[in-house]
């Protein structure tokens, strides 16, 4: 996956083919009119939250690197992912905003990559994100999968499988990721369709607009005068509650709210369960407390980290051995460390703690380098006269 892949492979080419630019763009073609795109999906608070959150709380996790053996493994604090772990891209970002950036990536376009910078050795230096609306998937002849990325500084750039680390999610062809944005976009088209009306009816004064009434018939250019006046005069939020003066026998009557748009305003606190389970994180992750308790908000934390959090650790961990270790460190491996969710629980953190030690299986100064704490310092012996000596 190194060189030799590189120079290669590089002889193998096609001409790039464009014909599936929306699949890579994470949109897909819908029964209504449109389609929705991630920055459209972004606009709705709940999939911001989805997102953010679940792409802000894998960053946290601590990554460490080993080597297997046959009794165990061995943690490599010098093996050079280990220093992408500590610095991925070169010093352009931290091992934290990496993450968060290749699993919003994957969230909302079904797909984060990043190219592996080589020094002369073939050992990976960098990861260098490459957005997914500027890479083009094309199979050549070979079989082998390719990546052309277009590119600000010149002609497109084609790379091979083995000099990028790419992240699906759940793929139709095994090749890309299909976002899941473009799985359901009839749920989130609904969904912005009902937030425009919400913010249309907050517009005029959370009510639909009455009716201003004249005794007899009147022109249209009358009408459109009236019309345009009391937009001015009386419409929109910083016209709310002010006193309405009508002349020549007008008549305004206003119009309640009917039982089928407060419906329509109920619908947006169901969108966003829907948007929920789109991305698979619990309610309460994203502060909606409607149906929240104290025993099941607690347990949405734990569901979060065993159905959303786990399944993306776990890809982006194989990828990993994939990509980036390669045929040389075969026997090496990435952890994404679930424990790490523990740091903000510090009961939980220490309930466990309390059991390894119960059960034999950690002591107390393991423990202690756990908490980052230096070991117990050796108690003196006492001396056999009896006085203890320092």
């Amino acid at each position: 996956m190194g060189i030799l892949s590189r120079f290669f492979g590089k002889a193998e080419t096609r001409a790039l083919d464009w014909g599936s630019f929306g699949q890579y763009f994470g949109v897909a073609p819908t029964h209504g009119p449109g389609a929705v795109s991630p920055i459209l999906a972004e606009n709705l608070a709940t999939v911001t939250a989805c997102v953010s959150a679940v792409s802000s709380v894998m960053a946290s996790l601590p990554a460490y690197v080993y080597r297997r053996k046959p009794n165990g493994r061995t943690e490599l604090y010098d093996h050079p992912v280990a220093r992408l772990v500590r610095n991925p891209s070169d010093g352009r970002l931290t091992w934290p905003d990496f993450v968060e950036w290749l699993v919003a990536q994957v969230l909302l376009y079904g797909n984060g990559m990043a190219e592996i910078a080589y020094d002369g050795a073939g050992r990976p230096t960098a990861l260098l994100p490459v957005p997914w609306l500027s890479v083009a998937v094309v199979v050549l002849p070979s079989g082998r999968i390719a990546y052309d990325v277009l590119t600000d500084r010149g002609p497109t750039r084609r790379l091979l499988e083995g000099e990028v680390l790419h992240v699906r999610d759940r793929s139709d062809d095994g090749i890309v990721g299909r976002s899941r944005i473009s799985r359901a976009p009839d749920v989130l088209r609904n969904a912005a369709s009902l937030q425009e009306w919400s913010g249309a009816v907050w517009q005029n004064q959370a009510t639909p607009s009455g009716v201003l009434s004249a005794p007899g018939a009147i022109s249209p250019d009358t009408a459109a005068r009236l019309k345009a006046q009391a937009q001015i005069n009386w419409a929109g939020a910083h016209n709310a509650k002010k006193i309405m003066v009508l002349g020549d026998g007008l008549a305004w009557t206003p119009c309640s709210v009917s039982p089928e748009d407060a419906e329509v305003l109920a619908s947006r606190r169901f969108t966003v369960e829907e948007l929920c389970r789109l991305f698979q994180v619990p309610p309460p992750i994203v502060q909606d407390l409607s149906h929240g308790t104290f025993t099941n908000s607690r347990e949405a934390g734990r569901w979060f980290a065993q159905f959303s959090l786990a399944p993306l650790a776990r890809k982006i961990e194989a990828e990993f051995e994939r990509s980036v270790f390669g045929a040389s460190s075969a026997d090496c491996l990435i952890e994404l460390d679930m424990s790490g969710l523990m740091r903000a629980d510090a009961e939980a953190r220490w309930q466990s703690h309390k059991i390894a030690v119960d059960a034999g299986i950690l002591d107390p100064d393991e423990i202690r380098e756990i908490e980052g704490w230096n070991p117990r310092p050796t108690k003196p012996k006492p001396d056999n006269d009896g006085p203890v000596v320092a």
